[in-house]
């Protein structure tokens, strides 16, 4: 991305943002995200995703691997992993600015037989995180399409296409197989993913590592091999990060307390939540959600 193409997409990304933090916009599947601090690590869950920086820096951990990104710079999910997000820069006259576009699996499948058979026969199982940079082509195809949000009329007849143009550059890049394998029938990719939306459903069910390997078609220390390869937790590990962020927005929404939301998130002991839940986001749960309700100013 060139200085032209950032600053056109900096002004863009302000002007449609007109709140702190996600700012849906009228282009399917694609939002804005403001923040005019830094703020403290924050649990989150990413979605298959394409999150574009234009001004500001993150950090996010994905289990003990960091990952550092800022300006110019692009951030690809292609599953949903559990995630610690933390900005870095960011201030009230210079704000950070995201460009977030869910990914389509189907579009993105539509756009496979563009692509070369080397870029895509590889069926190792990889990070479903990584990050890249963004490049003049790829900048430009993302410039046009949020210039859309400055003639409405055009969002029905040309987003479908810009957004195929963006995830055909994302395949064309070196991270080709990374996102490629995951809209790959019967590929180890995307076995994992529909495991990882197993989980997410059925978060609060108890399940073996033997039903969870018969779900994807798997041995057992074959699934448990490419699920850590692409999430970098174990299965086990990666459900209890998804319960703990559940029960977060149990209690944060309903005003639940920590006992009955751990019932309700599948844990039987509410000491063993409650150590968990500490050790995950930092204070006890009845502490946590006041103290978030406070920096949120939600009463």
């Amino acid at each position: 991305m060139d200085k032209q193409q950032r600053n056109k997409l900096t002004q863009l990304v302000e002007k449609f943002s007109s709140k702190e933090g996600l700012n849906d916009t009228i282009i399917p599947n694609v939002s804005f995200f403001k923040a005019t601090e830094i703020n403290t690590p924050l649990p989150t869950v990413y979605n298959p995703s394409l999150c574009i920086i234009v001004q500001g820096s993150k950090d996010v951990l994905l289990g003990r691997h960091l990952y550092h990104y800022g300006t110019g710079e692009y951030l690809v999910a292609s599953v949903d992993l559990p995630v610690i997000g933390n900005i870095t820069e960011a201030k009230e006259s210079k704000p950070y600015l995201v460009i977030k576009i869910d990914i389509d699996i189907n579009l993105l499948s539509e756009l496979l037989i563009h692509i070369e058979h080397s870029s895509t026969e590889n069926n190792r199982s990889e990070c479903g995180l990584f990050i890249g940079k963004v490049n003049q082509t790829l900048g430009e195809s993302v410039l046009r399409l949020i210039q859309l949000l400055e003639t409405p009329k055009d969002i029905s007849a040309l987003a479908k296409q810009m957004l195929r143009e963006i995830y055909y550059r994302i395949l064309c890049g070196k991270h080709s197989n990374m996102v490629a394998q995951v809209a790959m029938k019967g590929s180890h990719m995307q076995r994992i993913s529909s495991v990882i939306q197993k989980l997410k459903r059925d978060f609060h069910l108890s399940v073996t590592m033997d039903e969870l390997a018969e779900f994807a078609g798997m041995s057992n220390s074959s699934f448990y091999s490419h699920f850590k390869s692409v999430t970098t937790m174990s299965p086990l590990q990666f459900q209890k990060s998804i319960r703990l962020m559940e029960a977060r927005n149990i209690m944060m929404t309903n005003g639940t307390d920590a006992s009955s939301t751990a019932y309700q998130v599948g844990y039987e002991s509410t000491s063993q939540f409650s150590r968990e839940y500490t050790r995950m986001f930092g204070n006890p749960p009845k502490r946590d959600i006041n103290l978030l309700k406070s920096k949120l100013h939600i009463y």
